[in-house]
């Protein structure tokens, strides 16, 4: 009995650092440079400005016609984890990460709820089927926050100051889909992104 429970330990601890292997820091690599290179920019961006990069900071800012819009990585992502910085900007923020597909990680105010729903998962058809726990305590209003989510098969795993603060598993999930950054439209609101990195699993 004890070498079978000893044996189960060792299996359990490989597994643990297994996983911890691929979900090693130094594995994350950054995919927002000086510009927009490596994202599909919207059409009218170069007029309206709503996605823009100053000094390494993603800056998005809704336009006077409060048009909606999604900036999309060009590359597509299977299994990964994504990490960013987000701040919040002046007036009613809707914003979030997009995870391969229109399944969506959630920052800042629902529309349809009028809440904080920050690290919720909204999936189209569901609305958002489970809420991120301790949300109010880890938010830094006017300061950067650090989210992480990690995305695995139909997993979402999603992290805030280091917490982790949702388990979701979306039956809505694809296998490979590019990330993108949401700008809701409808309303006057601004964000800023930096330190936005990706590791693939």
């Amino acid at each position: 009995m004890k070498f079978i429970l000893t044996s189960l330990t060792f299996l359990a601890l490989i597994a643990s650092s297994t996983q911890a292997a691929k979900e090693n820091p130094q594995k994350l690599k950054s995919i927002l440079g000086d510009d927009l290179s490596g994202w599909k920019v919207p059409a009218g961006n170069d007029k309206a400005n709503w996605y823009t990069v100053k000094d390494g900071v993603l800056v998005i800012q809704s336009g006077p016609k409060k048009k909606g819009s999604v900036l999309w990585t060009e590359k597509k992502f299977k299994d990964f984890i994504v990490e960013l910085d987000f701040r919040f900007g002046e007036g009613t923020v809707d914003s979030g990460v997009h995870v391969r597909n229109r399944d969506q990680i959630q920052i800042g105010i629902s529309g349809s709820l009028k809440r904080d729903m920050t690290c919720s998962p909204y999936i189209p058809g569901k609305g958002y089927p489970v809420e991120a726990k301790n949300i109010k305590k880890l938010l830094k209003a006017k300061d950067w926050n650090t989210m992480r989510i990690r995305a695995v098969g139909k997993k979402y795993t999603v992290w805030l100051q280091g917490e982790e603060v949702m388990n979701y598993e979306s039956s809505s999930a694809i296998e490979e889909g590019p990330i993108g950054i949401q700008l809701h439209g409808n309303r006057n609101m601004g964000i800023d992104y930096r330190n936005i990195k990706v590791a693939e699993l």
